[in-house]
């Protein structure tokens, strides 16, 4: 029809500011609104805040699980040895490690010499995990080259042990002490298997902010492990890191191909994969419980739209009159509650994305009012809080945001628009 405006035109605009600055006496709902708006403010920044935590959470644990640890790592399957033992042993490293190091895709593989064994020092003792490896393959492992902390020389590695902050924090050892190292599959003797027991100077302290790392990890030189573990001639498996991590399954066909037929693989998500799936599981169910929240607010903006029909009866009526069409009041209502949940989840998105981006000073803050011990590495395995924004995450926030509150608009500003001007009219 000629002459009709378009949809939200420009009067539409005036008369939905004209109802959100209206006062209480004169039929506004001015209270209502504004606590529609903090409660979408609020509940948007809590949605914002927790799935950035959530997602620095996620970040920090596989950066530190890509960083310290192996993507892929070949193992030997059981075969019977020169004695007929049953062994694992990997025999030709050197040249199954350059093998898979041509592997296109294949950044690192080094051979290593793993066991558990027990670290003491005057009289404090404190269970290892020791990796033999050279110092060159060391230097190329990204966390322990660049950890978080980090003291002494990690280039005299090969006149000394590297260790773990936690580790060192355990047993009291600072850079150029001495600690022993006891195993006890040691020699055996007449009388038994006596334990092995030798001293080794810490070159290198370090700290990947990860707990279980920190405080179990320790490396020794390649040679001097194979001789303290009675690995003469053989490694205990090939640590491999690849070009995209994530991708680390894509890899497997072909470091099989050329590391064997006993080969065995194992990758970063077969350890990790329960802990990460269990991640996702409490990531969806946050989501939920939160949305909830944003829902609730939502429902404020109802409730505050039901009062705004009811006090601006009368005109609604006289609006009906001049030539308001049912859409246009329809538009007029929809516009006062979409812009309260506009505005509100606007400052929840900025607050989220502070709180995001100064997790740190927040957190200290909220460590010193509770006495400290808010964060327990040990339970988390981080050394602190992280917090990461996802554009996506921020993006999720919003569209929920503002769905539910697009949606809570649409029964009350109905009701307005299907109001009968004659019954608005009749007492006025």
């Amino acid at each position: 029809m000629a002459g009709t405006p378009p949809p939200f035109a420009a009067f539409e605009w005036l008369i939905a500011w004209r109802y959100l600055r209206a006062r209480r006496r004169e039929g506004g709902v001015s209270v209502m609104t504004w606590i529609s708006l903090v409660g979408i403010a609020l509940a948007v920044f809590a949605l914002v805040a927790t799935l950035a935590v959530r997602s620095g959470f996620r970040h920090e644990f596989v950066q530190t699980i890509l960083g310290a640890n192996a993507h892929v790592t070949v193992y030997s399957s059981t075969y019977l040895d020169a004695h007929d033992r049953p062994s694992r042993a990997i025999r030709d490293f050197d040249a199954i490690a350059a093998a898979i190091g041509n592997v296109p895709g294949v950044v690192r593989a080094a051979p290593i010499i793993r066991g558990q064994l027990m670290a003491s020092l005057n009289g404090r003792n404190a269970g290892i995990e020791v990796f033999g490896t050279r110092a060159g393959d060391l230097a190329t492992v990204p966390l322990i080259a660049h950890p978080e902390t980090a003291s002494g020389d990690l280039a005299r590695f090969g006149d000394g042990i590297a260790i773990g902050r936690g580790v060192a924090q355990e047993l009291g050892v600072r850079v150029g002490e001495r600690i022993k190292i006891i195993s006890p599959d040691g020699v055996k003797t007449a009388f038994g298997t006596a334990p092995r027991i030798k001293s080794y100077e810490v070159v290198y302290i370090f700290a990947v902010g990860r707990y279980d790392i920190d405080r179990t990890r320790v490396y020794m030189p390649f040679d001097e492990a194979q001789s303290y573990f009675n690995r003469e001639g053989t490694a205990d498996e090939i640590e491999v890191h690849v070009a995209r991590p994530d991708d680390a399954d894509v890899y497997a066909i072909p470091i099989l191909a050329v590391a064997g037929p006993r080969a065995v693989l194992w990758t970063w998500r077969d350890s990790a994969g329960g802990f990460l799936q269990a991640l996702q599981m409490e990531d969806n169910v946050m989501f939920v419980i939160l949305s909830f929240l944003v829902l609730i607010a939502a429902m404020n903006i109802v409730s505050g739209l039901i009062m705004l029909v009811k006090n601006k009866g009368s005109d609604i009526g006289i609006l009906r009159t001049m030539g308001l069409t049912e859409g246009s009041v329809l538009r007029v209502f929809f516009l006062v509650g979409a812009s309260t949940g506009m505005v509100g989840t606007l400052i929840g998105v900025v607050l989220g994305c502070l709180f995001a981006i100064y997790i740190d000073p927040v957190f200290d803050g909220v460590n010193w009012l509770l006495g400290g011990g808010v964060w327990d590495p040990s339970v988390r395995f981080l050394s602190q809080l992280p917090a990461r924004l996802e554009w996506g995450d921020v993006a999720s926030a919003v569209a929920l945001s503002l769905g539910l509150s697009f949606g809570a608009t649409i029964f009350p500003a109905r009701r307005a628009a299907r109001m009968n001007p004659v019954e608005a009219l009749r007492h006025e």
